[in-house]
């Protein structure tokens, strides 16, 4: 029964190392996802003195993916009323061009800020407005989230590994007269430690499991798409297969490096 309960608690363990990680790498998919959907909805209004082509506007910065031109025609319909037909086309001639300008990626505020400065030196555009003001709150709110949970991820693992460290440790006193006679008898060291190495894999491929079986749940109620789906947003949080065998790794790398931790303390001390 004891054993058992060391059992659950590394495989518990080890499922809060892989699920904090598996949670960063969840939501660092769905902020690049935002920021493919901020990339396609942000542009550019660009106001030019004479006409500018895709390719030049492209020339200006590598930034650049596209531009459209901006129709002045509802603002001149509006008028019809109040002006002549001589006065309208008079005004169509003299009014700048409008335009606006998509990017391949979303920026950073300085890309930005950058990107404007490049655009205002042509001496054919007159003005440009970025909204920098509403794109650096958004930019810096994902950055924000992004790093709050690298931090929670980063202590959550670390406190664990100690946990971890210490049920292995506890194993090593459960099996510690085994391996006091097998060293009697000349065996080496991996030998004497080997059920340490079997038990910490079988755990490792256990917790494995289990997140692979809880995030098999999510996606199955579905309840975390709707969320994203609020905010327009359609990403895979987690992938059966490499992330499957990403998490596998993890769980295998951390068990046999904390459990070479234990046996070579335990060699030193002897």
């Amino acid at each position: 029964m004891k054993s058992l309960k060391n059992h659950i608690s590394l495989i518990i363990a080890l499922f809060t190392v892989l699920f904090s990680v598996q949670i960063y790498v969840g939501v660092d998919r769905t902020i690049a996802a935002y920021e493919t959907h901020l990339k396609n909805d942000y542009s550019i209004i660009v106001v030019a003195n004479k006409s500018l082509t895709e390719p030049e506007f492209k020339a200006m910065h590598s930034l650049i993916e596209r531009s459209e031109a901006i129709s002045v025609d509802q603002v001149l319909q509006r008028l019809q009323g109040e002006m002549s037909k001589k006065n309208l086309d008079l005004l169509r001639i003299t009014l700048p061009k409008f335009y606006r300008v998509y990017l391949n990626r979303f920026p950073t505020p300085e890309e930005i800020t950058k990107l404007q400065k490049r655009l205002q030196s042509n001496a054919a555009i007159q003005r440009v407005e970025g909204y920098s003001q509403t794109h650096d709150t958004v930019y810096k709110l994902m950055l924000l989230f992004k790093d709050v949970v690298q931090i929670f991820s980063i202590a959550i693992a670390a406190v664990t590994s100690l946990l971890i460290l210490k049920e292995m440790r506890l194993w090593q006193f459960q099996h510690a007269d085994r391996m006091s006679i097998m060293a009697l008898f000349g065996a080496p060291v991996w030998l004497r430690s080997a059920v340490l190495f079997r038990l910490a894999i079988v755990d490792a491929i256990i917790a494995t499991i289990i997140l692979c079986l809880a995030f098999f749940m999510i996606d199955q109620y579905g309840w975390m798409d709707v969320l994203l789906h609020t905010v327009g947003i359609d990403v895979q949080l987690f992938d059966f297969l490499g992330d499957s065998l990403r998490s596998l790794l993890i769980a295998l790398g951390v068990s046999i490096l904390l459990t070479l931790t234990i046996v070579i303390g335990h060699q030193e001390e002897e």
